[in-house]
């Protein structure tokens, strides 16, 4: 299950169609949830200065006072080897908070060294969106039963009715998720950014890979992770696994589900991804006190918790008005990873002011072959002609490799299909910010959301090298062709080694899908996507 479920279940959920249809299942469908029951206050750990991690990081962090060390994960077998690495020397505690996990090679992976962690001591809890979690709470309930683990559901929704149903009647409720994705181990380092815990985020996918960004963290910025952490997981919209259970939880059963994990853990050692897990240079530089970390100032930003039920014009609890003035800064250039685009009118008008200021402004998104949401496509194209008119530099990622890339590609043990994730914006290649934040209406108004803004002239450089040198081989360049005797038209231009392509429509698409998205961009559903 991908984060497209949300928004194609609200395209399913149109209103004029709920009334006609659902009205009479209401009323099989409300059951509640559950109000009785106990909700332990819990906080981070933070006196963990004899653990490993802690003895390890703390010389360099006493070494750059007031900074934080700073390492970007992009290759995503290495995101998956960073958290794998870190469970494994945790002593203390790890708190993990994302929005989706699924049930696959990695989630295995990444729970079994979570159970393995709590088996040694650690005190492990792990808060998940409902999102995903249909049918899967009784798992999550028999996790919780370890003694050293604790799961929590957010913003759950009832076990006795239709889901679907929900989606209707308890829209604007439900319909906000919490979208963060943060990983901290004995509160000495964490891992923030754009990946959930599935094979597509970590290279390990046959048919498509994320292309994603996450960054690895030690030092003050850190504390501030946990904050954040500890706010959600004792909020009132987090509620104990066990007691959403669908059926109750059979406890001589436990046993045998650990078994079966550790069998299917057991069958993929030798295999080839999990041999490049292991042998990952990144794991050594961990274990070993290595890690080539950038120091600099660093601050976590995020969207408090009761903004799922607060009124959307409380903007002083969204991650947004902290991380818009940033923006305001910018004095040369922005360049935005956005892979769901959709910036309404008022973020076209800002973007075109950035540009008549002399800001350069480029943006990297998702075409609509490359995208895994077409209905949020049909909301971004909209807006396509006006970007482009207002100088900003429009790029889609081409889901289409060359043979070489998907050679590549396939070598290192990921897919031949890309589709952008990462969710980063660079300012004047100083700052930068790396996190779980959309720039479409459904991340900024109605999920909450997660990242961290770097002071990094090293990283921020980086990326924006990147981008000169590589968008142009990946990506089509979106020009508009200007035409005395018709309207603007939008060309696609694709650079490769045989030279330069321009498309006329939508690159590697059908007639069908095209009209469909016409169809989605007629909708009065732009402040869901």
């Amino acid at each position: 299950m991908h984060e497209m479920d949300l928004r194609m279940c609200l395209n399913k959920c149109c209103r004029a169609f709920v009334w006609v249809i659902w009205v009479p299942l209401l009323f099989t469908g409300c059951a509640g949830l559950p109000r009785d029951f106990d909700r332990p206050e819990s906080h981070a750990i933070r006196y963990t200065e004899t653990s490993r991690l802690s003895e390890n990081y703390a010389p360099l962090i006493g070494a750059h006072p007031g900074r934080s060390g700073l390492l970007p994960l992009q290759d995503g077998l290495d995101a998956l080897a960073a958290r794998l690495t870190l469970i494994s020397l945790a002593d203390r505690s790890i708190d993990a908070q994302y929005y989706l996990i699924h049930n696959d090679l990695t989630s295995r992976l990444f729970l079994n060294a979570l159970i393995r962690a709590a088996d040694r001591g650690v005190r492990v809890r792990l808060l998940v969106d409902d999102m995903a979690m249909w049918g899967r709470t009784k798992g999550a309930a028999m996790l919780s039963a370890h003694p050293r683990i604790e799961v929590r559901i957010f913003n759950p929704f009832s076990r006795g009715g239709s889901r679907t149903v929900q989606m209707i009647y308890r829209f604007g409720s439900v319909t906000r998720r919490m979208h963060n994705k943060a990983f901290i181990a004995d509160n000495q380092a964490a891992i923030l950014g754009g990946r959930n815990i599935g094979n597509e985020y970590f290279e390990a996918d046959p048919d498509i890979e994320f292309g994603d960004m996450d960054v690895l963290t030690v030092g003050p910025v850190v504390d501030e992770v946990s904050v954040s952490f500890d706010k959600y997981w004792n909020s009132e919209l987090a509620y104990p696994a066990a007691v959403l259970k669908e059926s109750s939880v059979d406890l001589s059963r436990l046993a045998s589900h650990r078994q079966d994990l550790e069998d299917f853990i057991q069958d993929q050692q030798g295999t080839d991804y999990v041999k490049a897990l292991e042998s990952s240079e990144l794991v050594r530089q961990i274990k070993e006190n290595q890690v080539p970390f950038f120091w600099g100032k660093a601050v976590a930003l995020y969207d408090e918790p009761e903004k799922i039920s607060a009124a959307r014009d409380r903007t002083d609890i969204h991650l947004s008005s902290r991380l818009f003035p940033h923006f305001g800064d910018v004095e040369d250039e922005l360049i935005i990873f956005s892979p769901y685009f959709v910036p309404g009118k008022q973020g076209v008008a800002y973007l075109a002011a950035l540009c008549k200021s002399g800001v350069r402004v480029r943006v990297l998104t998702n075409s609509l072959a490359s995208t895994d949401v077409a209905l949020v496509h049909a909301g971004y194209s909209r807006y396509r002609e006006d970007l482009l008119r207002a100088g900003i530099e429009l790029y889609e990622l081409d889901k289409k490799l060359t043979w070489k890339e998907k050679r590549a590609r396939k070598g290192k043990y990921g897919a031949s299909k890309a589709s952008l994730h990462t969710k980063s914006f660079v300012l004047d290649r100083k700052r930068v910010f790396i996190g779980s934040l959309n720039l479409d209406p459904r991340s900024i108004v109605e999920n909450t959301e997660i990242g961290v803004v770097l002071e990094s002239p090293e990283i921020g450089g980086a990326m924006g090298r990147w981008f000169d040198e590589n968008v142009e081989k990946i990506a089509f360049s979106l020009k508009l062709r200007e035409n005395r005797d018709a309207p603007d038209q939008i060309r696609w231009h694709r650079q490769t080694e045989e030279g330069e392509t321009v498309y006329i429509r939508d690159p590697r698409t059908s007639l069908f899908k095209r009209l469909t998205i016409e169809f989605l961009g007629l909708l009065p559903i732009e402040s869901q996507l």
